[in-house]
């Protein structure tokens, strides 16, 4: 596969999967239509880049559809010199679009993961759950993926009114979802059924049972 061949699948990317589904933001899709995704996808599975359905990669683990990657960009709002705090990094596209967008990430993947580089980015290794609350306090939160719910420790990671862009798993069915944190607490909006990754170790506190 060439580089012509890879851009000019990146340009049918935008142009069929992005802007034909709410994915407006110009900006979000500047910088998808100028990162290489092919570099942050496993050699062996490179024809897959541009498809609109995950990725599997090693350990059990599997890169979002382009379109999830699109929908959360737009949500987040990111602006240049927003403190970005990125659970699930995986390869390391995600960082590298936030990158692009002006953010200063941090960027939360397991011990064992695939390794990556990506200039300005703060890449922490361990449970994704627990963040980085070194580099604390974030303007955004960006869950790259589903979880059950989005546990007390991130959200004690964000400044007063900073952004939460996530998928929440409702009864096996993933919503995209955004929200904000106001006075330590986080408030939630469901936007749209979506199919994306579900992220290991986020499982929703059990309730008390009698």
């Amino acid at each position: 596969m060439t580089e012509q061949n890879y851009s000019s699948m990146r340009t049918a990317m935008v142009e069929s999967q992005l802007r034909t589904s709410d994915v407006d933001d110009q900006r979000v899709i500047a910088v998808m239509a100028k990162v290489p995704r092919e570099e942050f996808v496993p050699a062996d599975r490179r024809a897959m880049t541009y498809i609109d359905r995950p990725i599997p990669l090693d350990g059990g683990r599997s890169l979002n559809p382009p379109l999830v990657t699109g929908r959360l960009l737009k949500e987040a709002q990111v602006e240049a010199g927003d403190k970005v705090l990125l659970i699930g990094a995986a390869t390391g596209y995600a960082a590298a679009l936030l990158a692009e967008l002006g953010a200063q990430v941090t960027a939360v993947e397991e011990e064992g993961g695939t390794d990556f580089a990506v200039p300005g980015v703060t890449v922490v290794r361990g449970a994704l759950h627990a963040g980085a609350a070194a580099g604390a306090p974030y303007d955004v939160l960006f869950i790259d993926g589903a979880v059950e719910e989005v546990p007390a420790t991130l959200v004690q990671q964000l400044a007063d009114n900073g952004r939460v862009v996530t998928g929440i798993v409702d009864r096996a069915v993933t919503r995209l979802c955004s929200g904000r944190v106001v006075g330590g607490v986080l408030g939630m909006s469901s936007l749209v059924d979506m199919e994306m990754v579900t992220l290991p170790g986020f499982g929703a506190t059990k309730g008390f049972v009698f």
